[in-house]
Parts: C-alpha cells; structure tokens; sequence
C-alpha cells in the first residue's frame, strides 16, 4: 500500500468538497453582502431580511449547478473505486 496514492485520492477529495462548497457559499455571501450593505444604507435592522433572498439564490444555485456537482462526485467516487486494489496492494 502505498501512502503517496491515499494522500493523492484524499487531497483530491479534499479540494473536490472545498469546490462544490465555495460554489454554494460565495454567491450566497454576495448576496448577504448586498443586503447588509443596503440595510446599512437605509438603517433597517431587521435580520430576517436577508435570509430569504439568501435562500432562493442559494436553491437556484443548486438548480444550475447541481447536475455538475452530482457529475463531480460521481466522478471522484469512480477514481476510488478504480483506485482501490492499487490501495490493498
């Protein structure tokens, strides 16, 4: 068993989760960003105002790019199982 292929299939599956993440969150931050930004401008405190713009950009960032997430993992899952008897040895 090698230690370098099970560092090479764990790094990928770590910079897999950090992508499909970030492409979830940074719009969702964005957006966060925005409203704060105009809740300062116009003095609401209100903190459920930004939640629910948060939500729908956050549901229709799914819609898009879910099939190249589910494509993505399914991908990686293929490249672990493919990798497993060089992993036994």
């Amino acid at each position: 068993m090698e230690p370098q292929l099970i560092l090479d299939v764990f790094g990928e599956a770590l910079w897999l989760v950090i992508t499909l993440v970030l492409v979830i969150v940074v719009p969702s931050l964005l957006v966060g960003l925005l409203i704060a930004i105009f809740q300062a401008a116009t003095q609401i405190n209100e903190q459920t105002l930004s939640f629910l713009p948060r939500l729908i950009v956050i549901l229709l960032i799914v819609m898009l790019m879910g099939p190249w997430m589910v494509t993505k993992l399914s991908d990686q899952f293929h490249k672990i199982f493919e990798a497993i008897p060089a992993m036994i040895g």
